[in-house]
């Protein structure tokens, strides 16, 4: 993100970002069941969620969670231990704003979080 973007969010976009963040937190926090499988690895695969995501309200953001297979720590598919996938390594994140700019998303997520959209 440019300097000019970073700027372009008003501080109270911010707190309001921290604040849903949080609840999306405690959401996952509290047992919310997301899809975390099958992985988005295939044009088709992504096709499929994005399109169960378009037919979401923007403002449903657990079931935003639920079908995107959010967790609070990166997923690792497990033949490697060093292949973390985090949010804070996907080409939607957006580091300074803790944000998922994902036009089906568009959430303010943690660094550590992951979903199964990861680096599409």
């Amino acid at each position: 993100m440019s300097e000019t973007e970073a700027n372009s969010v008003s501080p109270e976009q911010i707190v309001a970002a921290d604040s849903l963040r949080a609840v999306l937190e405690g959401n996952l926090e509290n047992g919310l069941k997301t899809e975390i499988e099958p992985r988005a690895y295939s044009s088709e695969e992504v096709n499929e969620i994005v399109a169960r995501l378009q037919t979401l309200e923007e403002a449903d953001h657990s079931k935003k969670l639920v079908i995107a297979g959010f967790t609070l720590e990166a997923y690792n598919p497990g033949d490697d231990e060093d292949d973390d996938q985090a949010c804070e390594t996907c080409m939607y994140y957006l580091v300074h704003r803790k944000f998922c700019e994902l036009p089906e998303l568009m959430l303010p997520v943690e660094e550590n979080w992951s979903c199964r959209f990861w680096r599409i």
